[in-house]
């Protein structure tokens, strides 16, 4: 079973930005997608942005689009987030995930992964 470590979290002013980083313990090979997700205290967690392993392909939140990008090393064993001009309402804890079952259209959806890496806080100074 792969493992997931994510880090590169912290505090920022709003306007400032983040790397997340997310570490597998092998390739994604055998993986469709790899995904970040966020969760505020009490809330479920929210999709965040996708990479859809075979063919490169990146899905974002709306909320995200524009400022947030995802990408991944060519080893495939990392996979970032760039987060530029961070606001407040994206603080959060950052989760990477990923999943060897799921279709292009359950992507946003948190059930369709089935490894999650421990969580990476993120925090927005107004």
């Amino acid at each position: 079973q792969v493992q997931l470590v994510e880090s590169g979290g912290g505090s920022v002013q709003a306007g400032g930005s983040l790397r997340l980083s997310c570490a597998a313990s092998e390739r994604f090979n055998r993986r469709r997608a790899v995904a970040w997700f966020r969760q505020s205290s009490g809330d479920e967690r929210d999709f965040v942005s996708a990479i859809w392993l075979s063919g490169d392909n990146k899905f974002y939140a709306d909320s995200v689009k524009g400022r947030f990008t995802i990408s991944r090393d060519n080893a495939k064993t990392m996979v970032y987030l760039q987060m530029n001009n961070l606001k407040p309402e994206d603080t959060a804890v950052y989760y990477c995930a990923t999943g060897s079952t799921m279709i292009l259209s359950s992507l946003r959806n948190p059930s369709a992964y089935s490894v999650w890496g421990q969580g990476t806080q993120v925090t927005v100074a107004s």
